[in-house]
């Protein structure tokens, strides 16, 4: 789901999406979710925070099990990504 996020991103050269996570970001903290990790993150450049996204650290890890990009990609992309995941489940 990441790899889909980052290149939606990569492909709108205005970062929009970005914009859109500082928003989620913002209404987490405003009902009191601890989301100050990721606002600090997105104040950085784009390459680190793409950097982060599609990370294989285990601080990447962490980071996309709450990641603030919630709303990038429409439900129909979501949904072809899952009947992916589980067709590659089914032929392993």
């Amino acid at each position: 789901m990441a790899q889909q996020i980052v290149a939606k991103i990569d492909a709108d050269p205005n970062r929009t999406g970005l914009d859109h996570a500082r928003s989620v970001c913002a209404r987490w903290i405003e009902r009191g979710v601890p989301a100050y990790e990721w606002m600090a993150i997105l104040d950085r450049p784009w390459s680190e925070i793409r950097e982060i996204l599609l990370g294989e650290s285990e601080e990447s890890q962490r980071l996309r099990k709450s990641d603030p990009f919630c709303g990038i990609l429409t439900p129909v992309e979501r949904w072809e990504i899952y009947r992916e995941a589980k067709r590659c489940e089914e032929q392993a």
